[in-house]
């Protein structure tokens, strides 16, 4: 398994309709951290999160702060904005594993 570290702030997605936009930071030694804003936080939020630290945990990042704002995305969505956000602020864009990410179980 690769583990990314956070080295810097970096963004993924939109505010449209249907996706979610995530901002990921540095958070050293702090964990993960998830503020989550979302018009259907009631219904969905605990899934929202749960999707969100399991894309984390299977990128075996173990320290980062995400500001997440969420449209209505599916869990397809979230998954593909994370790694793309983890990617970024680990520098790692070239290094996309997809034959490992198409195993996980989220």
């Amino acid at each position: 398994m690769q583990k990314f570290v956070i080295e810097k702030q970096a963004v993924a997605g939109t505010l449209e309709s249907s996706d979610l936009q995530i901002l990921i930071d540095r958070n050293d030694g702090k964990g993960i951290e998830i503020e989550l804003k979302s018009s259907v936080e009631n219904q969905y939020g605990r899934r929202i999160r749960e999707v969100l630290q399991n894309t984390l945990s299977n990128l075996g990042v173990t320290d980062a702060r995400l500001m997440v704002t969420d449209k209505g995305a599916l869990d397809c969505t979230i998954v593909a904005r994370t790694i793309a956000a983890v990617h970024r602020a680990a520098d790692a864009v070239d290094k996309i594993d997809w034959e490992a990410i198409e195993e996980w179980n989220v």
